[in-house]
Formats: C-alpha cells, structure tokens, sequence
C-alpha cells in the first residue's frame, strides 16, 4: 500500500480515554490518525509513538475546539501530512462542566455548546468538502442524554444537539453513500468521570455486565461504525452500555 492508498481518519480529544483507544484502534486497522489534543502534549505525543511503533503514521494537533480557526486548522494538518484525504471523522474531544443551573456560569455553558456543538457543526462542514463514497463520521455522545443529572445540564443538552445535527447531516451526506452516525457510552472509566463513587458503584450495579466500561470497549464500537461491515448502519444512536439500565 502507498501513502496515497491508505485509509486517513482524524480523531478529536485523542490524547487519552476513548479517543486515545480509539486512534490506536483506527490505526491497528489500517488508518493513518491525526488525534488532536488541547493541552496534553507528551501525553499525545506517547500514543502518536505507540501507534509508529506498531508500525502506523500518526500526527498530533493541538486544537482548542471551542475556537473556530483550530477546528478548521485540524483539517489543515491532517491534508497537510496526509495528502488531503479524508476516510473517517470521529468527533470524541468534549468539554464537561459539572454544576448546578443556578450555579452554572454563562461562559461554562458557552464553552460546552461550542465544544461539544458548534465543533462538530464545523468539522461537518469541512468533512463535507473532502469526504468520497465510503466515508464515515461518528460522534462520540453521552448516556446522560438519555438519564440527565442535575449538574450534567450544559454537557447533556450540548451533547443531545450534537446527536440532534449529526443525525440531519446523515441525511445530506447520505446520497454520497457516507454514514453518520452517534455512538453514546454508558458509564466508562475515564477521567470525565468526575462523580461520586457511591453512585459509580450504584450505576454499575445496574449495568448488566457488572462493571465499567473501559475505553478499548467503545474504540471497538466504533472501528465497527466505521468498517464497511456496518456500510447499511446510518443516522443512529448506538447505546454502548454493557446494558446499563
């Protein structure tokens, strides 16, 4: 295989948790991954090194998605290193701001609506422009769209728009033959997990499985949605729980 021929995804917030699984994944299957990170230089640098150590190509990019010219510059370094091809999108970068609404500040629910919302709008668009038949875009969503907490407001409302614009944009892209699609983790252990051990323990008591998630579970969900196996999968919410209620 030339450069040229190889399979090229980008991954958001690939640094750690999912999205770090993730991009080694992608690249275990042949991708050549651009992750991006926002302040965790080493930390992205280590997988970009496991990733070339295994054989793959890998790039990091340091992007705040909360701010537009990052979002647009992602798909810059990735056509930049990787020849202007595009194959995968996986959105996983989050921002989380755990309060109370009538503690929670205007700027945290800004911040949660431009990373987790308005990125994604973005990055949709220029997806748009370098996507052929075959592409896949998956978002990375959460369970607390479906059981919100009082201090998951932003985050789950943010969250619920980003599933809200990804299954619309499966419409428009559709013809091309690309899919869309929203995979949405149960309780998975990652440092998002920022939530009393008490009810870390309560929920797993409620996951069918018995324990959490960790973030290889949702990385293979996900090189799933982006397999031509599931080419007939598009416009969904997949609820990736281990059963959790």
């Amino acid at each position: 295989m030339t450069s040229s021929d190889q399979r090229v995804a980008i991954v958001t917030g690939g640094s750690r948790g999912i999205g770090a699984a993730t991009a080694k994944r992608l690249a275990r299957d042949g991708f050549a991954v651009a992750l991006t990170y926002i302040e965790r230089k080493q930390a992205a640098d280590e997988v970009v090194a496991a990733i070339e150590a295994a054989g793959g190509r890998a790039l990091a990019v340091q992007a705040d998605l909360a701010k537009r010219d990052d979002v647009l510059g992602i798909f810059a370094a990735t056509d930049e290193a990787f020849g202007g091809r595009l194959d995968a999108l996986v959105l996983n970068a989050a921002a989380i701001p755990y309060a109370l609404t009538a503690e929670l500040s205007e700027d945290d629910w800004d911040w949660a609506f431009a990373v987790n919302a308005k990125a994604a709008f973005l990055s949709f668009r220029e997806a748009a422009k370098r996507m052929t038949e075959g592409g896949r875009i998956v978002t990375i969503s959460t369970g607390l769209t479906r059981n919100p907490m009082a201090i998951s407001n932003a985050y789950a409302a943010s969250k619920s728009a980003a599933e809200t614009l990804t299954k619309s944009f499966a419409q428009e892209v559709g013809p091309r033959g690309i899919t869309v699609n929203t995979v949405q983790p149960g309780i998975t252990d990652t440092e998002g997990l920022q939530i009393p051990r008490e009810l870390i323990e309560h929920l797993v008591g409620q996951t069918a499985l018995r324990r959490l998630g960790q973030p290889e579970d949702l990385a293979d969900v996900v090189a799933f949605v982006v397999s031509d196996d599931a080419r007939w999968v598009t416009g969904q919410v997949i609820y990736a729980s281990g059963g959790l209620a």
